[in-house]
Parts: structure tokens; C-alpha cells; sequence
């Protein structure tokens, strides 16, 4: 049977990585703290403490991946069309080809890493609300593509 303590520590817990729009890695340090001070007080707590932990690193992975995807492919592409004779000559950067006729396929590549990032954290802002509502309630609530870091 659990108790509204018990649902309002889990419920809590799943708010608290909305800390990260304020705290840098508040994701992570504060479902840490409460999760590791009450697992041991029940199981319903200790279930949404890994849930949250679990999701949370599965976006940080997600992340990393699409960042290691958009980050060099943008920047080659930016380098790239920066003529070098304009720098050293006029010290000013003159993008040469930088139009939408030269938009490569790598480019587009690389916005659509940006846009699914956009699109994962809008849908993480949303689930995160979600599942403090199911755990506010009582139930088990297991967060869709999350890979089990922790068992």
C-alpha cells in the first residue's frame, strides 16, 4: 500500500529534473539526492527514482549522439565556404556559396539532428510532467526509449 508520502517523494522526484532549466545538471544532482535518501523506504520510491535516472541518461546519450552528428558537419560546412583571402586581406569573414542552392546532404543531416534535439526535449519536458501525475496517483509509470542504466 503506498502512502501519499511515498507518492509525493515520487512525484517529486520526477519534478525535480525540471531543475535543469535553472541549475545546470539539476536533472541529475537533485533525483539523485532524493532517490538515494528514500529507496531504501519503499519500493514505489525506489522504482521512480530509477525510472527518472534511467530516462534522463538515455537523453543524455541521445543527445551526445546527435550533437557528435550536427556539430562537425555544421562547422565544416561553415569553414568551408569562409574565403580565406578575404580574412587575411580584409579581415572580415565573406561566406562565398553559403546559399540555399549549396545546401549539401550532410547539411540537412545535421538539422535534422538539431530538430529531433528540439524534439526531444519538448517531448521530455512533457513526459516528465506526465509521469509526475501517474506517480502523484499511485501508479507505475516506465518512460518510452530508456535504456536501464540502472537495475
Amino acid at each position: 500500500m503506498k502512502t501519499t508520502s511515498e507518492n509525493n517523494t515520487a512525484t517529486f522526484i520526477h519534478l525535480s529534473t525540471l531543475s535543469q532549466y535553472f541549475i545546470p545538471f539539476g536533472n541529475y544532482i537533485f533525483p539523485i539526492l532524493i532517490w538515494s535518501s528514500k529507496k531504501d523506504e519503499s519500493e514505489f520510491i525506489d522504482y521512480n527514482g530509477k525510472q527518472v535516472l534511467n530516462f534522463q541518461l538515455s537523453l543524455l546519450l541521445y543527445s551526445l549522439v546527435l550533437a557528435i552528428i550536427a556539430i562537425p558537419i555544421i562547422l565544416f560546412t561553415i569553414f568551408s565556404t569562409i574565403s580565406c583571402n578575404s580574412i587575411v586581406n580584409e579581415r572580415d569573414f565573406v561566406f562565398n556559396h553559403l546559399n540555399i542552392e549549396n545546401i549539401s546532404g550532410t547539411v540537412i543531416v545535421a538539422l535534422l539532428a538539431i530538430f529531433i534535439f528540439i524534439g526531444l526535449k519538448v517531448t521530455e519536458f512533457f513526459l516528465t510532467i506526465y509521469a509526475a501525475v501517474k506517480a502523484s496517483n499511485g501508479e507505475k509509470y516506465k518512460y518510452p526509449l530508456t535504456i536501464e542504466f540502472i537495475k
